[in-house]
């Protein structure tokens, strides 16, 4: 059974949150470890909603410093206090961030913490990668808003081949060559027969990938890093018709976030971001379809599994 890669919309509006969509933001699930992308407004009344642990979020990437992207996160800060949270949790922002959430818990009186904020600040000027451990890379980039703002791509880490089990007894493999051989090595028996290999291992699943590309106006700049990426989620704050509003507000449309992912050869698009100006955003999915077909909008509370 494969471990899951799945992602979660908590909030998928835009600045104003709607009667059906919150503001940005979303739960990475990697194998078990839960990784909350940008926490507007509501993000825990959602996390309640989607019966996801408060305490397995040990990672908070925030795109950039607009309202509804961060205002959430002041309030998630404080329950986890009165909830008693011991372990730390690891905030990836712009440097400016903890000066305003140490400034805002002082105001409130939140002087003893029960558990540590650990701040790591995002390079806005070129890709970087902010985590790195055996199973998964996180790597955030430049996008092009009206204030300094990171996209992230998630990448599973290659595994080791699977030995198959059968192969063991019938070779009498002890356990001590299996970590070998999973490295690549070759099996040589007692009396001198070599054993391939590639007659020993079948070949580890598909490393799975997932982009984040929050508030930006269309920029092909970002294609090399998001590219081949299994599910791109790219805002698409607007319809062709308001291409002028979205140049001037830095944001895109549907059809642009389509393009992107048609150039960057990317495996599904999920568009999101959408302005409250829309009663139905299927004119946006629509414009997005026409030039990238495997394309979906974003829906508060749905999952999507990366498989």
């Amino acid at each position: 059974m494969q471990l899951p890669f799945e992602l979660t919309i908590l909030g998928s509006s835009s600045a104003m949150p709607t009667s059906s969509r919150y503001p940005t933001a979303q739960v990475l699930n990697v194998l078990g470890r839960f990784f909350l992308i940008d926490c507007g407004e509501g993000t825990q009344l959602q996390l309640r909603k989607n019966k996801i642990s408060f305490s397995k979020i040990n990672h908070i990437l925030i795109s950039h410093l607009h309202g509804d992207h961060i205002f959430g996160l002041i309030g998630l800060i404080s329950t986890q206090v009165l909830m008693g949270r011991k372990n730390d949790l690891h905030i990836y922002a712009h440097s400016q961030l903890q000066e305003y959430i140490e400034f805002q818990l002082k105001f409130l009186g939140t002087t003893e913490m029960s558990y540590k904020l650990i701040f790591h600040p995002l390079n806005f000027k070129k890709p970087q990668i902010i985590f790195n451990d055996e199973k998964l890379t996180i790597t955030s980039f430049p996008l092009n808003h009206r204030i300094s703002c990171c996209g992230f791509r998630f990448d599973e880490n290659p595994k080791e081949p699977n030995i198959i089990k059968e192969k063991i007894k019938e070779y009498n493999i002890p356990i001590k060559e299996i970590k070998n051989i999973k490295a690549g090595s070759d099996f040589i028996r007692k009396d001198g027969t070599v054993i391939p290999n590639q007659d020993l291992v079948l070949p580890p699943t598909k490393c799975r990938s997932y982009t984040f590309c929050s508030d930006t106006k269309y920029n092909e700049k970002i294609i090399e890093t998001i590219k081949g990426t299994d599910l791109l989620y790219h805002e698409a704050t607007f319809a062709d018709s308001d291409k002028a509003i979205a140049e001037d507000t830095f944001h895109s449309t549907g059809s642009q976030a389509a393009m992107i992912a048609k150039k960057a050869d990317v495996g599904k698009l999920l568009i999101g971001h959408f302005s409250s100006r829309y009663k139905s955003v299927q004119l946006i999915l629509n414009e997005a379809k026409a030039i990238f077909q495997n394309t979906e909008e974003a829906v508060d509370g749905n999952s999507y599994h990366i498989s």
